[in-house]
């Protein structure tokens, strides 16, 4: 009679508590294509800056890790993605903003990637660092509002993000960004990538138009020699926070074109 009331117990609890499940638990993955997406953040910022993207990920069913970057050198932020990848299990598609085409370029060589997606990224070829992609490209306006600290950690200042970074974004949003920024250690720009995922992984862009950090020219013809899906919308670096919507639809339409197991 005991086990019998313990056993009754256990079935009221199961009912109790199941609509208190997250809904992201119950919600079902989505019908095809990579269930797995992996969120790498740029320089300036941590993995926060996806918080709007992943809602509309997680609502279609996909798991979803924004990976936190130490921003202390490209191997550390290459050691962190592949942490992240470490967690999940099955194909995963690979999401990078700006410096974080540096990192996702390396890290995407993990052989649980199968797609790649840059946005307002820079894209190396094997053996390149950030100064050698950006070589012979015009200054952007964003890049003269770099400051080094004496450790040689840069940060933004808050005119370049105001004018440079996230113009888009109402101003209250852009002090805040400002006020969370991730400083960056200016040594990362001289490390190099050793071989380039996207030649053997299909790959997906977004060109951020407005762009005043990396030149959209740039954006263009590196997506043009990766034979990229390309999407180009009118917004500023930061279209993953003032166009979230546009780009969890491209992020989801990619992850569909790649085989599920």
């Amino acid at each position: 009679m005991f086990r019998l009331h313990l056993l009754a117990l256990s079935a009221l609890l199961v009912l109790l508590l199941a609509p208190s499940l997250p809904a992201a638990a119950q919600a079902p993955g989505p019908s095809k294509g990579a269930k797995n997406v992996v969120l790498v953040h740029g320089a300036f910022a941590d993995g926060s800056s996806w918080a709007k993207v992943i809602p509309l990920l997680q609502a279609k069913g996909f798991n979803v890790i924004a990976v936190q970057n130490p921003l202390t050198s490209l191997a550390d932020d290459v050691a962190a993605t592949k942490r992240a990848l470490a967690l999940v299990s099955g194909p995963v598609l690979l999401v990078g903003h700006s410096w974080a085409g540096m990192v996702i370029t390396e890290a995407g060589n993990d052989p649980k990637v199968s797609g790649l997606v840059y946005i307002s990224g820079l894209v190396p070829d094997d053996g390149q660092s950030v100064g050698d992609v950006l070589q012979g490209q015009p200054a952007m306006p964003g890049n003269a509002e770099f400051r080094v600290d004496a450790a040689g950690f840069q940060s933004l200042t808050m005119k370049g993000m105001l004018e440079d970074f996230a113009q888009d974004l109402p101003v209250a949003e852009r002090k805040l960004i400002f006020a969370t920024q991730g400083p960056w250690a200016k040594s990362a720009l001289s490390e190099k990538v050793t071989t380039a995922a996207w030649k053997t992984k299909p790959s997906w862009v977004i060109v951020d138009t407005e762009d005043r950090m990396i030149s959209p020219e740039l954006e263009r013809a590196q997506a043009k020699r990766m034979k990229a899906t390309t999407l180009e919308l009118k917004a500023s670096h930061v279209s993953i926070v003032s166009q979230p919507a546009k780009v969890a639809a491209f992020i989801i339409a990619a992850a569909e074109k790649l085989p599920a197991q």
